[in-house]
């Protein structure tokens, strides 16, 4: 895109810092305005209720992490994080049944998110092309005189031009109802609704915990939609999530915890969250539903701005997918930025529907195994979800399934790496297996 000087991004969020990072290749000047005070250390922030809950960093996010900022995830183990193979490290639990266990290959990390979003900071704020300014209110976007270009953005007090804006606001972005008053349609929205509430708690991380582990995946299925996270996070502690779908709300007491802790198919929460020191208190969430706004199918696009992170799809947070999702987005838009500025629109979310159908296959579509969950439920879709359900059993004996279902779920290959056929027959003889050992 010759001849681009300046980008604006709207908020400092995990997926505007690191869209910032990717323009910064592109564009003279990058300003990153956020709404926010921006804190100097890794904590949470106020107006980020999230960023106090358990976080994961995806394997497919590390990597793309460490290819925006070289040598990112060693810094972060040098901070504290914990490296683990998922499917050795960690207890993996699918329809109560934990993944057999066996090397993966694969690597996770455990840290907070505030530090995660702290390190990304401190990196792009140190780039001499990118400005990060807080406390700053977008008001609106400014569209230029030929009623087709966003050619800058209103603040609270001024105005800041630019020849590229991104919105990176977040789930409650205003960029399509300010494209909706300039005559741009609403676009269409898939949305699946689990009323997921979670509780995150932080207790002091002792060797023996776990039997010596490096954590605990609980996922909900449909006998049981409860589930639970146990990650090591930086100062030698866990973080603790409970989640409950259909609203059902874990609490924040003590008490509470446990009760829900005990009912979940596997002892070892319940057993964490009596025997280890609490160092901070509950916090809760509640996340009614997923949604993604299909600008991909949108046949008119008002040049110079994007959508893009959780302002264009936010997922079922149990899931861990958006960190990954941002940070796959932000590289592509970089690679984008070249040529003809009029098509980078269409271009971007085309390319970005590909990333997020990824993610979307996997949390939506195991949301929609609960028969609470409304939605339209093709013969095929039933079909293959049935073949899942025995999938999961398998995968319980079958260390190659185990892998290749921890790819999936960690972004590194798409779902239908899961119905190849020498998947099935391991999938027809594994259930069997697995059914006969149950019994």
């Amino acid at each position: 895109m010759a001849g681009t000087k300046c980008a604006v991004v709207i908020g400092a969020s995990i997926a505007g810092l690191l869209t910032a990072r990717a323009l910064s290749e592109k564009f003279e000047q990058v300003i990153v305005l956020e709404h926010d005070s921006l804190p100097t250390t890794p904590v949470s922030r106020k107006k980020v209720p999230q960023s106090r809950q358990l976080h994961v960093l995806l394997a497919k996010g590390a990597q793309v992490l460490d290819e925006l900022f070289p040598g990112f995830t060693d810094d972060l183990v040098a901070a504290g994080a914990v490296r683990s193979d998922p499917q050795v490290d960690t207890t993996y639990c699918l329809d109560g049944h934990p993944l057999a266990s066996a090397p993966s290959g694969i690597t996770t990390l455990g840290i907070s998110r505030p530090y995660v979003e702290y390190e990304i900071r401190r990196r792009a704020s140190e780039l001499p092309n990118v400005e990060i300014r807080d406390n700053v209110e977008v008001t609106g976007i400014v569209l230029g005189d030929d009623h087709s270009t966003i050619t800058g953005v209103n603040l609270l007090n001024g105005s800041v031009s630019a020849d590229l804006v991104v919105d990176a606001g977040g789930r409650y972005s205003q960029a399509l109802k300010w494209l909706n008053e300039l005559g741009v349609p609403m676009p269409s929205c898939s949305q699946v609704d689990p009323g997921v509430v979670y509780v995150t708690r932080h207790y002091q991380r002792e060797r023996h915990h776990l039997d010596g582990r490096n954590g605990m995946l609980v996922v909900p299925y449909p006998e049981c939609p409860r589930g639970a996270g146990i990650v090591p996070v930086e100062g030698n502690r866990w973080a603790v999530v409970l989640f409950g779908l259909f609203d059902v709300d874990p609490g924040t007491t003590d008490s509470s915890m446990s009760k829900f802790a005990e009912s979940l198919p596997t002892p070892a929460v319940a057993k964490l969250i009596r025997d280890a020191e609490p160092v901070d208190d509950a916090v809760r969430m509640r996340y009614p539903s997923s949604r993604w706004w299909h600008l991909e199918r949108q046949r008119r696009h008002l040049h110079g701005l994007l959508v893009v992170g959780d302002a264009l799809c936010s997922f079922n947070p149990t899931y861990g997918q958006g960190i990954s999702v941002a940070a796959m987005e932000a590289m592509t838009l970089r690679d984008l930025i070249t040529g003809d500025a009029e098509r980078l629109p269409a271009k971007f979310y085309q390319a970005a529907a590909k990333i997020i159908n990824i993610a979307w296959s996997l949390s939506a579509g195991g949301d929609m195994r609960f028969s609470q969950i409304k939605g339209k439920r093709t013969t095929s879709g039933k079909v293959i979800n049935s073949y899942l359900n025995r999938y999961r059993l398998a995968a319980g004996t079958d260390p190659i399934l185990g892998k290749a279902f921890l790819e999936t779920a960690n972004m590194l290959a798409p779902a239908a790496k899961l119905l190849t056929p020498a998947k099935i027959a391991r999938t027809l003889r594994g259930s069997r297996r697995a059914t006969r050992i149950a019994e």
